[in-house]
């Protein structure tokens, strides 16, 4: 076998070559082609194809391969389900130089095995879970995009060997032995995608690459916010309750839900800092188990609104307060009783207190079940 070298400018793409490439990897060809990290070998999910790309590569039959996609929505198509540190993670790595290993529960690998052709299951998932990733360099993206078939791409070596990070090192190790290589030149990072693996338990990195371990976990974090008036009773007494159900849902000690990935604060619109919370509110809390005594007021700014995931206020009042700091808040704010505001207690004698308290636990219960984890 001759392997065909086609020169491909990223600037001006070919969209005829493209289309041709990825007709030749829906037919059972091999196919080198340029990611952001390094080049990697397309290879369509199906036996005979992967026989081939085994043989080449050197590896077990049994070593999994990531799909590849060319569209991050495509990945509702083998994901059912996306907890939400996966979720951010998605929004900020991808596309990108960055692989996903996704655990999957018995109900959403029995969805997939109703889903999919038994060979592409049987191919693409290994131990309840899916490696995906979806490369950010612009020829990756249109060839993937054109296949009509899914696409596994591991990176254009032979075992032992390092990945080719430019079409001579392709050509050096898989002449011969692909049908065709799109040569674009050197690729942007020149080293691998750092490929993490992320479930319930939290987020582990299986191998080293563009990301670091400190800008996966600030990549992934899931921040919640609660906001009130003064930050001094009903926002400290839901954050607590929240990061107790948070927990729960977890299981996980309160204290460790900064290391699995979720951070839990609240702010009060009047701008005070430093106050602690009343001593109503911290009674009406330590009635139920939780200790708020170390809170101490924040005054809700813009940076702080932006940089949070979920915001839970207690009157329409904060909302608009919130959507004023920060316009592209208002998908990210709703009441924390839905379609009710949750009076202020302050001044209000301590039934008054475990009144708001009682309401505001039952709200909370009822967000952390919503949350998919």
């Amino acid at each position: 076998m001759q392997t065909k070298v086609i020169k491909i400018d990223a600037e001006r793409i070919d969209a005829s070559k493209i289309k041709d490439s990825a007709s030749l990897i829906d037919s059972g060809g091999l196919v080198a082609f340029p990611t952001e990290t390094v080049y990697g070998i397309a290879c369509r999910v199906e036996s005979a194809s992967l026989t081939k790309l085994d043989k080449l590569k050197g590896r077990n039959p049994d070593k999994r391969y990531t799909l590849h996609l060319g569209w991050k929505t495509d990945l509702k198509k083998y994901l059912p389900t996306v907890g939400l540190r996966a979720e951010k993670l998605i929004r900020n790595g991808w596309p990108g130089p960055l692989t996903i290993v996704f655990e999957l529960d018995a109900a959403d690998i029995k969805k997939q095995q109703n889903h999919l052709d038994k060979e592409t299951f049987k191919i693409l998932y290994k131990d309840n879970s899916i490696g995906i990733r979806c490369p950010a360099n612009s020829i990756a993206a249109l060839l993937l995009r054109e296949t009509r078939w899914p696409v596994v791409a591991p990176s254009a070596n032979t075992a032992g060997r390092k990945p080719a990070i430019n079409a001579e090192q392709v050509l050096a190790q898989l002449s011969g032995q692909i049908e065709l290589l799109l040569d674009a030149g050197p690729c942007q990072y020149k080293k691998s995608s750092t490929v993490v693996k992320i479930g319930k338990k939290g987020l582990e990195i299986l191998r080293p690459g563009v990301y670091s371990q400190a800008e996966l976990e600030a990549m992934s974090q899931v921040k919640f916010l609660f906001v009130c008036t003064g930050n001094t009773c009903r926002s400290p007494m839901a954050e607590g309750m929240f990061r107790r159900y948070l927990a729960e849902k977890l299981k996980c000690n309160v204290d460790y839900l900064d290391k699995m990935g979720y951070k839990v604060c609240s702010a009060g619109t009047m701008g005070i800092t430093g106050l602690p919370a009343s001593a109503e509110a911290v009674a009406a809390c330590a009635a139920k188990g939780i200790d708020i005594k170390a809170h101490s007021s924040t005054a809700l700014t813009q940076q702080l609104v932006e940089e949070c995931d979920y915001i839970f206020a207690m009157s329409k009042m904060h909302c608009e307060r919130i959507d004023a700091l920060s316009s592209g808040a208002v998908n990210r704010c709703v009441l924390l009783e839905e379609g009710r505001d949750i009076p202020d207690p302050i001044g209000q004698p301590q039934r008054v207190y475990n009144n708001c308290a009682e309401r505001i636990e039952k709200a909370v219960k009822k967000r952390v079940s919503e949350l998919v984890i």
